[in-house]
């Protein structure tokens, strides 16, 4: 993995709960010794102590690992805080309420941020029915293609799956209050706010002409 607990963070948590090494050690049941290794790189913590060692340590584990401090900002849960995350190798999607270590394929995440919809990703909304109908006009190849479509309100997150050589479009319920998100494995994440206007289907496209493609 490529994130994990770093020697100068053990040392700084240390410091500030005015512990000596000697004392972590005792807390965790290791040697002084072997904190010593951790602190000037020459080894890490097992896996197996991280959460005895972030318990002596006051942190949480996600902090011990982050090496930085997390304020839980999210006490009413609004999903609008969401944080989205894709692996880069197995294309697997993962999604957290606010603040989070987040890792697969043995990489290290970042969230995503997302752009304004452009007009190579801009979703067309049609009502139908309860529903709607979101589509875009958006190359489906195996090799170029929108991942998913997920729409974000308060207090709901709704993921529809899409896949290579497929269609670009779902049917989802949406809210007058929300955002639509598109992921495109070229140009990554998009964000869409929805409208009143856009909802009844008459938000227009961008005029600005599409590029050729394939790109010559």
């Amino acid at each position: 993995m490529h994130s994990y607990v770093t020697g100068a963070t053990i040392k700084r948590l240390r410091e500030a709960k005015t512990l000596t090494q000697a004392e972590l050690a005792e807390q965790i049941d290791v040697s002084s010794k072997t904190v010593s290794k951790w602190e000037t790189g020459k080894g890490f913590p097992d896996i197996s102590l991280l959460q005895p060692l972030s318990s002596a340590l006051g942190v949480s584990i996600m902090e011990l690992m982050s090496g930085a401090a997390v304020a839980n900002g999210n006490r009413c849960a609004n999903m609008l805080r969401s944080k989205i995350y894709v692996c880069p190798v197995c294309g697997n999607i993962m999604h957290t309420m606010g603040e989070a270590v987040v890792s697969c394929c043995g990489i290290s995440l970042s969230a995503l941020e997302a752009e304004d919809a452009d007009v190579n990703h801009f979703p067309k909304i049609q009502p139908v029915e309860d529903e709607h109908f979101i589509s875009i006009d958006h190359p489906m190849t195996k090799t170029h293609y929108i991942s998913f479509i997920a729409y974000v309100s308060p207090d709901r997150l709704q993921m529809i799956k899409l896949y290579p050589e497929g269609e670009a479009q779902c049917r989802i319920r949406l809210a007058k209050h929300g955002y639509l998100y598109m992921y495109c494995n070229h140009h990554g994440l998009m964000r869409y706010k929805l409208s009143s206007s856009n909802l009844a289907g008459k938000d227009k496209r961008p005029t600005m002409p599409l590029p050729a493609w394939p790109p010559k």
